[in-house]
């Protein structure tokens, strides 16, 4: 029995092909070299603590992996099989949403398998980012929320759209254009308006509101540590004009939307070619509801440039709002009439490569960026470097400083007993031991330069901390993964220990 007729016979297994298309990932990173990537090593740097807000990302993602690391530990797997899950959550719930609004399962399976076609997505998602992870749950949770209120306005719907919406809000603060859009978007199409009248609103927003509580209120009382980061990256420019940063708001927008959607795109052009191309006329109520949104979200984005003086849109910001974009292909593909037998088998070969082609990329990039020399971060030799490191010191240090996240979370994956610490992240520093045989171990990269001093950041944390200084600098140089030439990453160390009175 081909794929296809299996589906067709049982769509539940569409849900055990996820499932295995996940654990195969799972898999495939747990055989990879276990150095972190950047958004790996600030999961586990920040781990350490729970807390109601951490820095200029919100926090939902960060609280998972507390979770996960309570179970997993402060391991690779704790990373890896909590971010499959969250994927997996996603997907079945996009699942879910497309049954609801789709009469054709084809095109259920269709919608679902389209989101491997999205880079932000199923790439990017696997290979490193975390908060996108999470956002990406909130709006699949909220499509399914919403759409169920729509069809069964009750109150246990209502609030579960408001989860959705409070979860998104901690996941990353962008998301709250996407309820604010589908509120716009419902007010315009008389047969969803009343939903947006009816009392129960009140319930959603009231749930909304606690779920987002906590973190709101330390949002608020850090507004400059919340947003600053975002704001600088959204806003960094070389514009002499008003006109000059317009214009590269906008262009950095149209990149972004079409570095999204393009792949997309193109595959169900080349899956379906007429049959898609009569599709873009036709609509429905579902189409285009869904479709405003899309627009509504992007129109606001255009705001932001005009009004707000953003450049730079990067690509992964939009996927709370145009991730639905296979299901509205799939939507106009019903409303136009040819949603019949040929489309699921034209279609499937494309998202069965997809779940082979995505693992098997994930699997050879490392070895390949080694052997040209183009060094990947999964390249660089932190775990034999930090136990180097501490094999080479009298004591065991009591506190690793370190200078950024990545690194931190790579020295906390081969000592998960020893806090690591930050600069700039002091209120969550803990009493530690400092004495003769309770050393500070500062950690930083040295890149093979044997003047390259400790980074201001560090001597700076040093001085307020005591007066301290590093002396006895030490380097170690290692041949990085897959290294070509006997190419070597180098890092500098220093054990510190109190002044002799």
């Amino acid at each position: 029995m081909s794929v296809v007729a299996a589906l067709r016979q049982r769509p539940q297994l569409l849900f055990l092909l996820l499932a295995v298309y996940f654990i195969a990932n799972v898999a495939v990173r747990l055989v990879l070299p276990h150095e972190l990537e950047l958004d790996e090593g600030q999961q586990l740097f920040l781990a350490q603590w729970l807390a109601v807000g951490y820095d200029s990302q919100p926090p939902l993602y960060n609280w998972l992996q507390y979770g996960a690391e309570q179970v997993l530990g402060p391991t690779l797997a704790s990373l890896s099989v909590l971010k499959n899950l969250i994927l997996f959550a996603s997907y079945s719930l996009f699942a879910l949403t497309a049954a609801m609004v789709l009469r054709s399962r084809d095109l259920v399976i269709v919608a679902t398998l389209g989101l491997l076609t999205m880079p932000q997505v199923s790439f990017e998602a696997q290979r490193d980012l975390t908060h996108t992870v999470a956002v990406i749950f909130a709006a699949c949770l909220f499509f399914f929320a919403l759409i169920r209120a729509i069809k069964s306005p009750n109150i246990l719907n209502y609030a579960l759209t408001g989860v959705a919406i409070g979860l998104g809000f901690i996941a990353k603060y962008n998301f709250v254009l996407l309820p604010a859009a589908a509120a716009l978007a419902m007010l315009m199409d008389p047969e969803f308006r009343r939903r947006v009248l009816d009392w129960r609103v009140l319930v959603m927003v009231a749930v909304a509101a606690l779920v987002a509580l906590p973190h709101g209120l330390w949002f608020l009382d850090n507004l400059d540590v919340a947003t600053g980061r975002t704001i600088g990256k959204l806003t960094s420019t070389g514009a002499t004009s008003k006109l000059g940063q317009i214009n590269t708001g906008l262009f950095s927008l149209v990149a972004a939307a079409v570095g999204f959607s393009i792949i997309t795109l193109v595959v169900f052009a080349i899956a379906f070619g007429r049959d898609l191309t009569r599709a873009l006329s036709a609509s429905s109520p579902w189409s285009r509801m869904i479709g405003r949104i899309m627009l509504i979200t992007a129109a606001a984005i255009v705001l932001l440039i005009v009004f707000g003086g953003a450049t730079q849109i990067k690509d992964r910001w939009l996927t709370p709002f145009f991730i639905v974009l296979p299901l509205y292909l799939c939507l106009k593909l019903e409303a136009a009439g040819v949603a019949n037998e040929r489309l699921l088998p034209r279609f499937m070969p494309i998202g069965i490569g997809a779940m082979v082609i995505i693992p098997l990329i994930l699997l050879v990039r490392i070895p390949i960026h080694g052997m040209t020399g183009r060094y990947e971060k999964n390249n660089v030799p932190y775990g034999q470097a930090v136990q180097e490191i501490i094999a080479s010191g009298p004591n065991k240090p009591s506190l690793i400083l370190t200078s950024d996240q990545q690194m931190a979370g790579n020295i906390r994956l081969q000592e998960p007993d020893v806090p690591v610490m930050l600069p700039g992240y002091e209120a969550f520093l803990r009493p530690f031991a400092f004495d003769s045989t309770h050393p500070i171990l500062v950690v930083w990269r040295n890149r093979g330069k044997a003047d390259l001093p400790l980074p201001d950041g560090l001597a700076a944390w040093l001085s307020e901390h005591g007066g301290l200084a590093v002396s006895g600098i030490k380097t170690v140089a290692l041949p990085y993964h897959f290294s070509r030439n006997g190419d070597l990453y180098h890092f500098a160390y220093s054990y510190i220990y109190p002044k002799a009175e």
